[in-house]
């Protein structure tokens, strides 16, 4: 057995289950969690290995969230590790969203994971956490890095938990605390397949509206891309558990503040790089003209 005692929001599939499997296999005690982790049937192959299985909506509020990390540290002892994987895409051009799909991507992507990460930091900085440190990573994406037709608001949440987190890491690091964000790429996961929970739709699709546009060949690429995803989820996750643990292919390593998964992002980054610095070329004269003329020049 280690030491690690690991708090997953979003337990019932892709990244989140994958990292509780992974951790499991090793040893670790692990807190699984979802809207429906105690009835789920994903979520009951993790109850069998021996996680605990807490039902937690992150939405829910201060008070769930508080009673959730009170049972998990009444289990397992001091939690060492957070991974807020909870999340979705909403699809569709921006104008046929409505106020409440807006708002509820808003919600649970980014609001709902800030809500945890408040409990998560006050209680690793805190006697409550042992003062010894401990990690909290939260998931980005491709989508951090670009936007693109069709999702604008995926990538809109996305760009802003990793704000966040770029925020969390420098704020709580004298703390001995790290946060990381992670950002995969295209990994098979299900989490573009219909139906479920994690691929949803703006209320009024535009089809006809949007008809030979970016908007559909960009929903045609995903479904093409759905399960044919370069990505392995199990690989994926064992770097992470790997890199969290500072274990395996971190030994030795400091744990980052971003964590790219997968030669797509790495590639995505790159681009967005090169964009930028020719951005910069191309106007930093006219941006670099607004100072009030009693500034020296450096």
């Amino acid at each position: 057995m280690t030491g690690n005692v690991w708090f997953i929001s979003g337990a019932t599939s892709g990244f989140g289950k994958h990292i509780a499997l992974e951790a499991l296999s090793r040893g670790d005690k692990v807190v699984a969690t979802a809207r429906s982790a105690t009835s789920s049937k994903v979520t009951a192959e993790l109850g069998s290995r021996g996680a605990l299985l807490l039902d937690l909506d992150v939405t829910a509020g201060d008070a769930a969230i508080k009673a959730a990390l009170g049972r998990a540290v009444a289990a397992f002892g001091r939690i060492t590790h957070f991974i807020n994987a909870a999340g979705y895409i909403l699809q569709g051009p921006i104008e046929g969203a409505t106020p409440a799909d807006v708002q509820r991507t808003f919600d649970v992507n980014v609001l709902g994971n800030m809500a945890l990460v408040r409990h998560q930091v006050a209680y690793l900085r805190t006697r409550d956490g042992g003062g010894a440190g401990g990690v909290i990573a939260n998931f980005g994406s491709l989508a951090s890095w670009g936007g693109g037709p069709g999702f604008a608001y995926y990538s809109a949440v996305k760009w802003a938990v990793s704000g966040f987190t770029e925020s969390l890491h420098a704020e709580v690091k004298d703390f001995g605390i790290s946060a990381v964000v992670i950002e995969p790429g295209y990994f098979r996961t299900g989490f573009l397949n219909s139906g479920g929970g994690n691929r949803q739709f703006v209320a009024n699709q535009m089809a006809d509206e949007y008809r030979g546009t970016g908007v559909e060949q960009v929903g045609a690429a995903l479904d093409m891309v759905n399960d044919n995803q370069p990505g392995d989820v199990v690989k994926g996750c064992r770097v992470i558990v790997d890199v969290l643990t500072r274990t395996g292919v971190a030994e030795g390593r400091d744990i980052p503040m971003r964590l790219l998964l997968g030669p797509d992002v790495i590639q995505g980054v790159k681009d967005k790089i090169a964009s930028t610095q020719q951005l910069l070329a191309q106007w930093e004269g006219i941006a670099s003209s607004t100072d009030h003329d009693d500034v020296k020049k450096a």
